[in-house]
């Protein structure tokens, strides 16, 4: 797709409008209900689809298609930072009423950091078309170790700071308690960071972590840098709504680590294959509406399995606590 610099201006100043709507309508600090984040989640979904039917009309099935498939893959791979994103707020003990404000922040910091990596990617391939033989066997062996670390159910994970967060503690210092909304304060005639900075940091640079698997995988269904950029940006920008109105029920979602290795591992051999048809090879090369279809019909599979198998955990620790009431009311009878 032909994408004029007139149209990538165009295009970030929209995003910048809407994120500034966004901004201003929930810059007061407040408990985000699930009504509102329900309401805000429809309106992102919504201009995704509305943006996708647009480079439908404009530019064709193709671009369309490969949007809508980037974004669903970015959105779902997203929810996974969800999980990440609860155990930070927990780490730095956020008021409920400031998380909205972080993760904003923290989300706007990872889009300018993922638009870096989206540059540097496009300017990869278009100089090395075999780095798709690295991003495919990274994306696969990313499946592999998702599906060991969901195999292992570490119920006891906890947030680590990452080097960067650290040196940045140690070069500037952290408040001891939070302050509003204040990103600095000045402590012993000394300008500190407050523990809201460095939480909104933490989101914005952890997410780069999740850039690694997620920038290679979209490349693995386009290789147009617009789309790319649009769908992490259209994916990232309603992450914050999805916090509020999922974040109850991420544990639900105990097979969400399993689809996501399925869907890393297709990308990962979809890149493969497209390597060797450039490099001359004979081989099928897997179309977008079918990689679309694949996408959509793991996480539907994955949602369903989830909540039939909490269902059934459930049911089962009922069971168990009636089971051991029983046992108790015994004792004490025979007493």
């Amino acid at each position: 797709m032909d994408v004029s610099w007139t149209l990538w201006v165009l295009t970030i100043l929209g995003l910048v409008a809407l994120i500034s709507v966004d901004f201003f309508i929930g810059r007061k600090p407040h408990d985000v209900s699930t009504k509102e984040a329900g309401i805000w989640t429809v309106v992102w979904i919504a201009l995704a689809v509305l943006f996708g039917l647009g480079l439908l009309v404009f530019g064709g099935s193709q671009p369309s298609g490969e949007f809508f498939a980037g974004f669903i893959t970015e959105k779902s791979l997203s929810v996974d930072n969800l999980f990440v994103f609860v155990l930070i707020m927990a780490k730095f003990s956020v008021p409920s009423h400031l998380q909205q404000r972080v993760l904003l922040v923290g989300v706007l910091i990872a889009l300018v950091l993922r638009a870096g990596f989206i540059a540097a990617g496009a300017a990869v391939i278009a100089n090395f078309s075999w780095v798709f033989y690295l991003f495919g066997a990274f994306l696969i062996y990313t499946a592999w170790k998702l599906i060991q670390e969901a195999r292992a159910d570490e119920e006891d994970e906890e947030f680590e700071e990452n080097r960067l967060l650290k040196t940045i503690e140690r070069r500037f210092g952290v408040a001891d308690r939070y302050h509003g909304t204040k990103l600095f304060i000045r402590a012993n005639g000394k300008r500190v960071l407050t523990p809201l900075m460095v939480v909104m940091l933490a989101i914005g640079t952890t997410d780069v972590l999740f850039a690694l698997d997620s920038i290679p995988a979209i490349f693995g269904l386009t290789q147009d840098p617009y789309i790319v950029f649009t769908a992490n940006a259209f994916a990232l920008m309603g992450l914050r709504q999805l916090y509020f109105l999922i974040g109850g029920l991420l544990k639900k979602l105990v097979h969400l680590s399993y689809g996501l290795s399925v869907i890393l591992g297709f990308i990962g051999v979809k890149l493969v294959l497209h390597a060797l048809h450039e490099s001359g090879v004979h081989v099928p090369e897997i179309s977008i509406p079918f990689s679309l279809s694949v996408i959509c019909g793991v996480l539907v599979v994955t949602t369903i399995t989830s909540l039939i198998a909490n269902k059934k955990r459930e049911a089962a620790d009922a069971e168990a606590l009636e089971a051991a009431g029983e046992k108790h009311e015994n004792a004490g009878a025979e007493k």
